[in-house]
């Protein structure tokens, strides 16, 4: 065992720096702090530095709050017999302590009944975590109702905008859209982590960091044991970024005998906010859910650096940046397909038990047989499932045209990401 006193000594010094140096404010910064007074347990899930522990810092900066990491290598031997030793010390260091802030305590197995305790007995916690599946699950099985989750992605182009200290006006000049629209590129290329900016080995930082989630999110919380196949399969997945894929497919080609394998470890690195899986929308669940998924990537540029094929395919790129915008967003997101014409519409956003609104994603559209074969598309969909707001989200473009009397629009993905035209997906 360590010395726990020192670590947790050591944790809250860490602790005032991290509030001190978080200077982003993130956007899901607001709807946590209105959440505090109540008692249910905050949880803050998303991928690893994703800026989680960040984001509580700020929040609980303010306040009088203990501090534990259960990611520190010196608490790997910790068990749960060993929490109320946590928490007893934690309190003898902030007397008086408003809230208890644990990141990754999910590393512990039984933490779910320590957090439980605390709740019931009247403590204020913020849990911090980047599993999806292993959180949601103990969380439901013992704090049913008592807790409020809080999803956590890279930044968005606003918080980018605000990291490199650019502020956007409402109206916006020629020269500035010229301005956002090379912002926009310098996003394209970094990606949303905020830690990327502080490197200078951008391809070594996302190989670091896909490894990591591998390692210490993937495999050592599954029993994962064959690793290489884990990893290529996990490459493969950033390859298919806005791409169907086919699990029969993938069992063939890694050699693997059961499909429910392959399906089990997609879902590991779903569960640990590797990738998402995007389901074709249909009113009959059967088909919905028989038909092949398309995948997505935490981010884009994680997925270009781990990926030699994704970095040639910019329009998968920008098409991946939308998707993550709008799970920010709290969408409800399937893609579409008509197999009669082989159609397909990037996105379909469904808003109660009708679509609310249809987007293409097309970077270029200087191409006449791509626009055409993406108004097509669009406008067979809007038959199909009775949705008249049509979108097409591209890199400069901004006009509206109307085809068979339904209005398309075109809007600049930078300005979409800044949602500055109202009625907007």
């Amino acid at each position: 065992m360590p010395d726990l006193r020192r670590v947790l000594t050591d944790q809250q010094a860490e602790a005032r720096e991290l509030g001190e140096s978080a200077y982003v404010h993130r956007y899901m910064r607001a709807e946590i702090e209105s959440s505090l007074q109540d008692r249910l347990v905050k949880v803050i899930t998303g991928s690893r530095r994703s800026g989680k522990s960040h984001i509580a810092h700020q929040v609980l900066k303010s306040y009088k709050y203990g501090y534990v990491n259960f990611d520190d290598e010196r608490l790997h031997k910790i068990a749960s017999d060993d929490l109320n030793e946590c928490l007893e010390i934690l309190l003898s260091l902030i007397p008086g302590a408003e809230y208890l802030l644990f990141d990754e305590i999910q590393n512990i197995a039984g933490w779910e009944l320590f957090v439980n305790r605390l709740q019931r007995s009247g403590y204020r916690v913020i849990i911090t975590g980047s599993n999806a599946h292993l959180l949601s699950r103990e969380l439901a099985t013992h704090l049913t109702g008592r807790y409020r989750l809080f999803e956590l992605y890279p930044f968005s182009f606003t918080e980018f905008l605000e990291y490199r200290k650019v502020t956007v006006k409402e109206n916006v000049s020629t020269k500035e859209r010229a301005q956002l629209t090379r912002l926009f590129d310098d996003y394209m290329k970094l990606g949303g982590f905020p830690e990327v900016g502080q490197v200078r080995d951008h391809r070594q930082y996302f190989q670091d960091l896909f490894n990591s989630i591998i390692a210490r999110d993937v495999a050592v919380r599954h029993h994962v044991k064959k690793i290489r196949t884990l990893k290529e399969l996990a490459k493969l997945m950033m390859v298919q970024c806005g791409s169907k894929i086919s699990y029969q497919k993938i069992s063939k080609a890694f050699g693997i005998a059961s499909i429910h394998t392959v399906q089990n470890y997609i879902s590991y690195l779903a569960d640990a906010y590797m990738i998402f899986e995007l389901q074709a929308f249909s009113f009959k669940f059967r088909e919905q859910v028989k038909t092949n998924r398309k995948i997505y990537c935490i981010d884009h540029a994680f997925a270009r650096a781990n990926s030699i094929a994704f970095s040639e395919n910019s329009g998968h790129m920008l098409e991946n940046i939308v998707f993550i915008e709008l799970k920010r967003r709290k969408k409800n997101i399937f893609y579409f397909y008509d197999t009669v014409r082989s159609h397909e519409v990037d996105f379909v956003i469904q808003k109660g038990t009708k679509v609310d609104a249809l987007i293409q994603v097309c970077l270029d559209l200087a191409n006449i047989e791509t626009k055409e074969r993406e108004v097509r598309a669009l406008l067979n969909a809007s038959e199909k499932l009775k949705c008249k707001n049509l979108l097409i989200i591209c890199r400069d473009e901004e006009k509206e045209e109307v085809h068979s009397n339904i209005k398309i629009r075109y809007v600049p993905v930078w300005q979409w990401m800044l949602d500055t035209v109202a009625d907007m997906a």
